[in-house]
């Protein structure tokens, strides 16, 4: 069985997280084979927004496989840990936009991987938390970082000191969340939601996210001249050419994606 399924569907990739049965517990095998599937999402051209999704009903993924871990010896965990770490910077590094289809428990890393993608659409029933510290590690998938940046540090340091868990109607009042929706209506409105991006150009939208992910922690300054690298790619690109046509002439554009 594959932990790791990739679709491609009206330019929108979709990786499955496939592990249901263990509430999509992350292993070392299942880390390296959803790495490799969102490598192959990112080296795709023609997907042009990346949907991260999980099999099941009851967790979109709950974290580290702890029983897998409990086996491990010391050189195990450091082990673990490079295929961890791999899994986590390839979704951060896509190019594209990537959105996160979140049901049920999102816990550790399972929070973590929504948090490495660019929006999170939630479930009514979804529930977030980074519990690390209530067995005496720390959020070790971006998790300290990511959160700050998406809603502060005081409040990331609440529930990360406590561990606390919060439903998705506190996720959207923090500004963690893009949307709540009926658990019924998730996977409808996620992808409501990549085709309504995949109408702007890919390429400028590509171009605006790496401005955003690479001006965030800069001077303002610093940030503004990465903005200007980033208009003067997508203006030498065939995108604005046919943006601009279109435009003109009243009509949809037809993207190249370059």
């Amino acid at each position: 069985m594959a932990f790791a399924e990739l679709s491609i569907a009206d330019h929108v990739a979709t990786v499955r997280l496939n592990r249901p049965e263990a509430l999509n517990a992350i292993s070392g095998e299942v880390a390296n084979e959803l790495a490799g599937a969102i490598l192959q999402a990112a080296a795709t051209p023609e997907a042009w927004a990346v949907v991260l999704t999980a099999a099941g009903d009851r967790a979109f993924c709950v974290g580290a496989d702890l029983k897998e871990r409990n086996r491990l010896g010391d050189a195990g965990w450091l082990r673990n840990r490079i295929l961890m770490r791999s899994l986590f910077e390839s979704l951060r590094a896509l190019p594209q936009p990537s959105i996160a289809a979140v049901f049920g428990h999102a816990l550790g890393g399972g929070f973590e991987l929504a948090l490495s993608c660019d929006l999170i659409v939630a479930a009514e029933d979804a529930l977030f938390g980074l519990p690390e510290v209530r067995v005496g590690i720390v959020p070790g998938g971006g998790g300290t970082q990511l959160l700050a940046r998406a809603i502060g540090a005081a409040r990331a340091k609440e529930l990360i000191f406590t561990g606390r868990r919060i439903t998705a109607v506190e996720a959207l009042d923090i500004g963690l969340v893009s949307r709540v929706v009926e658990r019924e209506a998730l996977e409808a409105s996620t992808m409501e939601l990549a085709r309504e991006i995949c109408r702007s150009s890919p390429a400028g939208v590509r171009e605006a996210k790496r401005a955003i992910d690479r001006g965030w922690e800069v001077p303002l300054e610093v940030g503004i001249e990465l903005e200007d690298l980033a208009w003067r790619r997508a203006v030498a690109s065939e995108d604005r050419r046919e943006g601009i046509a279109a435009f003109n002439d009243k009509r949809d554009p037809q993207w190249k994606g370059r």
